[in-house]
């Protein structure tokens, strides 16, 4: 059976028409996917690697056409290989959103984050996509979503077992959750806009990437996303400064006559759904993929919804059990990540 390794340089060589090339590891992601620089004389591209049985490229090529051709800075696709599960890509370079905010001064992050929203409003008008139907964030998506956190972090993971009352309190969460999720205008979803989806070029608007699972969906999700990002945090003064510049620039349609206090609402909220969601996938690829890395991240999943719970009666209750019974549970998990808590 030929490896992957080699399908790449066959496929390659092939489209170069000979192997005069070299191919490094770029990274990998939470999904399947990784990523390979190929380096050919003074130009550079990025090879995506999707293995067919695990990912699906079409809807990546569908999304990217589309939005390159309103404008919209993600990666040209200048060859595809959709039996092996190949794209040959534009390179953006190394310069990461996440990694440049970690370094700039203050002026300069605040400048950064609104690059950064200013490059998500034209996403969420871009729905019309030649050739591929983007599927709607539906409440069967929501309640699947919020369920990998029972599955799982609490179930598989902590070995928590719920009883009566705690499953009350969290069936109730989730279902105000999705009541305030289908409560907002839709629009483009990228569902995954956050600082490590996001690239610096030398030159031109940001670069975008990662979009394959865009859908229809909130206004506010990948607001929550990029603000309540599950890989750096900002004090709340700086993250209601940014969501009320999105409020201003926004299409005033697009929010259908929500004034800023329902908006942000709507942003507390399907922030906690998404990092119900996160938390619990962080904890499916420590368990399934052995990417035990992501668990660190977990703490500040649960802080962003201690944070937002704290602010709504309707959440007291949860909110009183993430810190009494599940922190303590995470933070056991910090210093023995392969264990398998089996909490009662």
């Amino acid at each position: 059976m030929t490896q992957r390794p080699d399908l790449i340089r066959h496929w390659l060589a092939a489209y170069f028409g000979d192997d005069q090339f070299d191919v490094s590891f770029l990274s990998g992601d939470a999904s399947f996917r990784r990523y390979f620089r190929v380096t050919r004389e003074q130009r550079v591209f990025v090879l995506m690697d999707a293995p067919p049985a695990q990912e699906d490229c079409r809807p990546f090529i569908a999304i990217a056409r589309s939005w390159r051709a309103r404008g919209i800075r993600v990666p040209e696709i200048y060859a595809e290989n959709l039996e092996d599960g190949f794209l040959l890509l534009e390179d953006f370079g190394d310069r990461l959103f996440g990694n440049a905010i970690a370094n700039a001064p203050e002026l300069q992050v605040d400048t950064l984050y609104r690059q950064a929203i200013d490059a998500l409003l034209p996403i969420q008008k871009a729905a019309d996509i030649q050739g591929y139907a983007l599927p709607s964030y539906d409440e069967t998506m929501l309640r699947f979503e919020m369920s990998i956190f029972r599955e799982w972090l609490l179930e598989k993971k902590l070995g928590f077992n719920l009883d009566a009352t705690e499953t009350e309190y969290l069936d109730h969460c989730m279902n105000r959750l999705v009541e305030s999720a289908l409560e907002q205008p839709r629009v483009v979803t990228h569902r995954d806009y956050h600082s490590r989806n996001l690239l610096i070029p030398d030159q031109g608007d940001l670069g975008v990437i990662d979009f394959q699972g865009a859908v229809k969906g909130p206004l506010a999700y990948d607001l929550a996303s990029l603000l309540r990002d599950c890989y750096v945090k900002w004090p709340c003064e700086k993250v209601e400064a940014w969501s009320r510049y999105y409020y201003e620039q926004v299409d005033p349609v697009l929010l259908n006559g929500a004034d800023f206090a329902t908006f942000t609402r709507w942003f507390d909220w399907i922030g906690v759904q998404r990092h119900l969601k996160a938390a619990g996938l962080f904890a499916r690829l420590s368990l399934r993929d052995g990417k035990h890395g992501y668990l660190a991240d977990i703490p500040r999943t649960l802080n962003y919804i201690i944070e937002v719970a704290s602010k709504y009666d309707e959440f007291t209750e949860i909110n009183e059990w993430i810190q009494e019974r599940l922190v303590p549970a995470v933070r056991l998990l910090e210093s023995n990540p392969e264990v398998v808590l089996c909490a009662q």
